[in-house]
């Protein structure tokens, strides 16, 4: 059951404000810069995953400074874009994906990623959060990006009732607009 009393517009204008004197979350602001393709998004989503955002911004520029596309990274193999991320959690098997995505894009879509969230959720290692974050800043689709923190957050706000992340996405694309 929803909290009455909750009132999601004051939240989230509370929050805004509140983030408003930090940086932009780091995938936000490469998308800022110019990285704003779904395969850029898609590839800094993956780097971030149990990265923070103090290493996956410049590893992340530091690989598109090299490749920035999917020919590129495929240019690059597994071993070079192993040795460009080296800064991030699990980086060997992050390069590995992040090569066969380039694969798959170059095979199957003339290197280009489509705005297609069954496309992205196929990819071994992509799940909804960033599957979803990569259709909102890559494609400007209305998506919602769900992780434990956005469903404890909303848990203990009384905004939705839910036990895990995935059943909080849903409630979540229910209630908001």
């Amino acid at each position: 059951m929803t909290n009455p009393a909750f009132d999601i517009d004051e939240a989230m204008r509370r929050v805004e404000a509140a983030v408003r004197p930090f940086p932009k979350a780091a995938l936000f602001e490469l998308a800022e810069e110019g990285h704003a393709s779904v395969f850029e998004i898609l590839v800094a989503c993956i780097l971030s995953i149990r990265t923070r955002d103090e290493v996956t911004l410049p590893v992340a520029r530091s690989l598109f400074t090299h490749a920035r596309t999917p020919n590129d990274i495929l240019a690059l193999g597994v071993e070079g874009v192993d040795q460009l991320i080296r800064a991030v959690s699990f980086h060997e098997r992050k390069a590995a994906q992040i090569v066969a995505i380039a694969r798959h894009a170059v095979e199957h879509h003339n290197g280009k990623l489509p705005c297609h969230r069954e496309t992205l959720l196929a990819f071994k290692g992509v799940g909804p959060k960033c599957a979803n974050l990569t259709l909102a800043i890559a494609c400007g689709e209305p998506f919602i990006a769900v992780d434990v923190h956005v469903h404890r957050i909303t848990n203990r706000w009384g905004y939705v009732h839910t036990r895990t992340p995935e059943e909080t996405l849903r409630e979540l694309e229910h209630k908001l607009p």
